[in-house]
């Protein structure tokens, strides 16, 4: 291995051998997100919505004063939004550069998807799934505290009754990741 090729190595893909293992708080009952069709949404939603990705720790004095209405209306709205599961306000953190392992994992059902889906959005571990169409029947994110943690996460998957055959796509290096796409009507 070249000089070069080695110190990339050593500071991309090792990992701290000191990482903890991924513990996150339990749930009583599981955040599937959207699973119904697209709730209607108007100029102000939309407003509030894109103030919030712009920065998400802005106040509702400042939306309201930018969008011309009153701070209690921002706030009603804002409540609607986040119990209709549309809008979600979270520190979004890099999982490699805390020292985790990340991965996507496409799946291959022999039956309709969404027994292995509804079992696996359960698991802390998967912070993203989806029914695909496709080569995929779903795709899953995970977050691993180590490579022995992901090992043990996809042969919980391949264990699965359901499951055919799954392929991991293992991140070396998180080259973009954003949330500020807007509401584009």
């Amino acid at each position: 291995m070249t000089q070069c090729a080695a110190e990339w190595y050593e500071f991309h893909a090792l990992r701290r051998s000191e990482a903890q293992p991924l513990r996150l708080a339990a749930r009583a009952e599981v955040s599937r997100g959207p699973v119904a069709p697209a709730r209607r949404v108007d100029d102000l939603d939309r407003g509030i919505i894109e103030a919030l990705q712009e920065n998400g720790r802005e106040s509702f004095r400042r939306i309201a004063a930018r969008l011309g209405v009153s701070e209690a209306t921002v706030r009603a709205r804002y409540a609607r939004l986040t119990r209709e599961g549309i809008l979600q306000v979270v520190a979004v953190t890099n999982p490699l550069g805390l020292g985790f392992d990340q991965a996507l994992v496409g799946i291959k059902t022999s039956g309709p998807p969404e027994a292995a889906a509804d079992e696996i959005a359960r698991w802390p571990e998967a912070d993203y799934v989806v029914v695909t169409a496709g080569q995929f029947d779903l795709v899953v994110e995970v977050v691993a505290a180590n490579r022995r943690e992901l090992l043990d996460l996809t042969n919980r998957m391949r264990a699965l009754e359901s499951v055919v055959t799954t392929e991991i796509f293992f991140y070396l290096e998180m080259w973009k990741q954003l949330y500020d796409w807007g509401t584009r009507e």
